[in-house]
């Protein structure tokens, strides 16, 4: 079991037409306290407010869906972009949330007509309930990050970036449970440098790189909603350990500092998962090169105004 470029590539074809070709844009040198204008990839503003939706729609579209319809357990962001892509294909979805999501990712499921379970107080709690569910029901799983046709459609975002900014020689991007860095290295890895970004209280790929293989970590992190996973999946460690160039950690501290920077430099509203990429630079955890040419993944914006700091 692995993920291919061609899978990639054939990913891209089979959702073109249910995604957004997200923008990309220059800060411009001085944006954020740097000295360098960055590319910033906008996948905040994909359906369902984060990269989600382009693996939920590639795995829908390439397999059969039972009567049961579709089930995913999720932090937010997985939950709102299966329930997303489930409506606009016509399949029942239940989507199972712990307490512990946000209020905004909670309206947007809700917002989506799918069936929405909240309960327990984390995802692993969220989980356990989705796979009774699925058992009992014969919902199709859904998985968040460690599925081939999850991480090949996550890939898309790389593909789409690459070709239109072709020379860029180091990406920054979040990491959760590793689907979306995992597919991004595939594509870009042989001609791009990808450094995979996690919070100091949420870094499970770190960890399985520092352990040479998945771990369990303990999850406390500002991002927590997003880059929560306990563990990352067995196919991402197999794809990003060879491909991934750096794994960085941040803290909460400059993770909330990237948010209020977005906003007050561009106005981009990004949630904490969405800024953490960013925080690598601004807090200087990662120093480029002086002519090294850095893209920075916004992934997600599914964020409540109010929290953002601002000055």
């Amino acid at each position: 079991m692995t993920v291919t470029r061609t899978d990639i590539e054939a990913a891209a074809a089979r959702i073109a037409g249910h995604v957004r070709r997200t923008p990309v844009i220059e800060s411009g040198a001085g944006s954020f306290g740097l000295d360098r204008s960055l590319s910033l990839k906008l996948e905040l503003l994909q359906h369902s407010g984060s990269f989600k939706a382009r693996g939920a729609f590639n795995t829908l579209l390439s397999q059969t869906v039972p009567a049961a319809g579709v089930a995913a357990a999720s932090g937010g962001n997985h939950g709102a972009a299966v329930a997303h892509a489930a409506r606009a294909l016509g399949h029942a979805a239940d989507i199972f949330v712990p307490e512990t999501s946000s209020p905004t990712k909670i309206a947007r499921i809700r917002a989506s007509g799918a069936h929405l379970h909240v309960g327990g107080a984390r995802y692993a709690d969220a989980a356990e309930a989705c796979a009774r569910h699925r058992a009992a029901t014969g919902a199709m799983d859904i998985h968040a990050y460690d599925a081939p046709a999850t991480i090949a459609g996550q890939g898309t975002v790389a593909l789409e970036w690459q070709e239109q900014v072709p020379d860029l020689d180091t990406v920054l991007i979040a990491v959760g449970g590793g689907g979306l860095v995992s597919g991004c290295a595939v594509w870009l890895h042989e001609a791009v440098k990808v450094i995979a970004v996690e919070p100091e209280g949420a870094c499970a790929l770190h960890a399985a790189l520092s352990s040479g293989r998945p771990v369990d970590v303990p999850v406390e992190s500002l991002a927590a909603d997003s880059l929560g996973a306990k563990r990352c999946g067995d196919l991402v460690y197999e794809l990003a350990a060879p491909r991934v160039a750096q794994s960085l950690v941040v803290s909460d501290e400059a993770i909330r500092d990237a948010q209020t920077r977005l906003w007050a430099d561009v106005r981009i509203a990004a949630e904490p998962g969405g800024a953490a990429a960013l925080a690598a630079l601004t807090s200087g955890v990662y120093r480029p090169a002086r002519d090294e040419r850095v893209g920075v993944l916004v992934c997600g914006g599914n964020v409540a105004l109010e929290t953002i700091e601002t000055r």
